[in-house]
């Protein structure tokens, strides 16, 4: 398939021949969800820590007496069903979330995201993307003239300085390198830039 090519002023350039595997599959939607819960997942820390009814630090004496108060019976204020108790089920500190994805699936899962991406006009191909200096008005500049609004992921080939430094300070501009890209990312922007080498780098990650 052909990808329509235009340069950092907007222009349309030569089209680029891109593999179909990768940018013109199918989409999957129960694989493309699948990997971005995996992907998520996988970023969990799974630190957070609980206490149980055995570690609150709390008296063991019976509140009040077992009969005649009109109240329900209750053990310790430790308890469970008491506000400030212990959890029944508490997380340990040491969950594993880890949801595994062979290569297969997240190369396909990938390239849906993709595919449907360039199917609904939302990326867009550039002949190349850099700035002369690190100043973010340069940067913000060559985007507004691609004629884009709103959230942009931008997926560089390679990234030097200048171009690290001037995406910093843009809020609703993230800056990857090829292989950086992923899932969530691609799915989370409505609008996607790749550069003619970063094509390519996928392509080779991908195909």
């Amino acid at each position: 398939m052909e990808l329509k090519v235009i340069n950092d002023k907007g222009l349309s350039t030569a089209n680029l021949v891109a593999s179909d595997e990768v940018f013109g599959r199918g989409y999957n939607e129960d694989l493309v969800h699948q990997l971005v819960t995996a992907y998520q997942a996988n970023a969990r820390a799974g630190n957070s820590k609980q206490k149980s009814r055995c570690e609150i630090a709390k008296s063991t004496r019976k509140p009040f007496a077992q009969k005649g108060t009109g109240r329900a019976r209750a053990g310790m204020a430790s308890s469970p069903l008491w506000r400030g108790g212990g959890k029944i089920f508490p997380n340990t500190g040491e969950e594993n979330y880890t949801q595994k994805v062979n290569r297969k699936m997240y190369r396909a899962g990938f390239a849906a995201i993709l595919s449907k991406l360039v199917a609904e006009s939302r990326l867009v191909v550039i002949d190349d993307l850099t700035v002369d200096a690190p100043k973010t008005k340069l940067l913000a500049d060559k985007i507004k003239n691609l004629g884009i609004a709103g959230r942009v992921l931008v997926i560089t080939d390679s990234m030097d300085e200048n171009l690290y430094l001037s995406s910093r300070n843009l809020p609703n501009v993230l800056v990857l390198e090829a292989y950086q890209a992923d899932p969530v990312s691609l799915v989370r922007f409505p609008s996607v830039v790749v550069t003619r080498g970063a094509v390519a780098k996928i392509e080779e990650m991908f195909a």
